[in-house]
């Protein structure tokens, strides 16, 4: 049973000796903060690129437009999020006083915005056209209609989605300790360095993500659930 006492010791020493516990739960939080302000940049910018693609692609004389959406998204989302977070950190935002976590909330951020832009459009055109028409009917103009009619219906449902690029977004953060942020898998790392063990200190950090992840999928569950019970009312 020596084996097995020595497994029990090494999460003992990456976990409880001198409050390494608290460390985990800082770097969490700033993992959760990240993530948070990275998933309101990512649908205000979003948001933004999937009205100017949708119209552009309803109005042949935008084709400029549609062109300048297609390459963002095309780009983000077919580069690494890791080199954009390079990038960002070491190329554009290069003053020594930039914070780090501000360089990764701009970075996930736009990489976000490209995967939301996607689902607001779909989201939007799930939206009846008939509701469009009614707008229009009534005296409203373009961008009134699609703010107070459409979006409000798109957003209903593009929700779940959201929170899903949520989800995503916490687990991506993992990458940040190498831009120096104190995430919660930076300080794992710093952790197995200290105790010479990387690897308890490791699957702590994995546990730690499966359980807010499995929690979030199952409050979004719920969530979409709830949606659902409504719109057959």
């Amino acid at each position: 049973m020596s084996w097995f006492q020595d497994i029990i010791d090494s999460f003992t020493a990456a976990f409880i000796e001198k409050d390494r516990y608290l460390a985990y739960f800082e770097g969490f939080k700033m993992t959760l903060l990240i993530s948070l302000f990275a998933v309101i940049v990512g649908v205000v910018i979003g948001m933004i690129v999937a009205i100017l693609k949708y119209t552009s692609m309803r109005k042949k004389g935008l084709w400029l437009i549609k062109l300048i959406t297609d390459l963002y998204i095309g780009i983000i989302r077919g580069t690494p999020v890791y080199v954009q977070l390079l990038i960002i950190y070491y190329i554009i935002l290069t003053s020594r006083d930039t914070p780090a976590i501000l360089a990764a909330v701009i970075c996930f951020g736009i990489n976000s915005s490209a995967y939301v832009a996607e689902i607001i459009r779909a989201g939007i055109e799930a939206v009846d056209k008939g509701q469009t028409e009614a707008g229009r009917s009534l005296g409203l103009s373009g961008v009134t209609t699609m703010i107070f009619i459409v979006m409000p219906q798109a957003i209903k449902n593009i929700l779940p989605a959201l929170g899903n690029e949520f989800i995503v977004l916490i687990k991506e953060t993992a990458i940040v300790g190498t831009i120096t942020v104190m995430d919660v898998t930076k300080a794992a790392q710093n952790i197995g360095m200290s105790t010479y063990n990387l690897l308890p200190p490791l699957i702590i950090t994995a546990i730690m993500y499966f359980v807010v992840v499995m929690v979030l999928t199952k409050l979004l569950a719920i969530f979409e659930r709830r949606l659902a019970q409504s719109d057959r009312r």
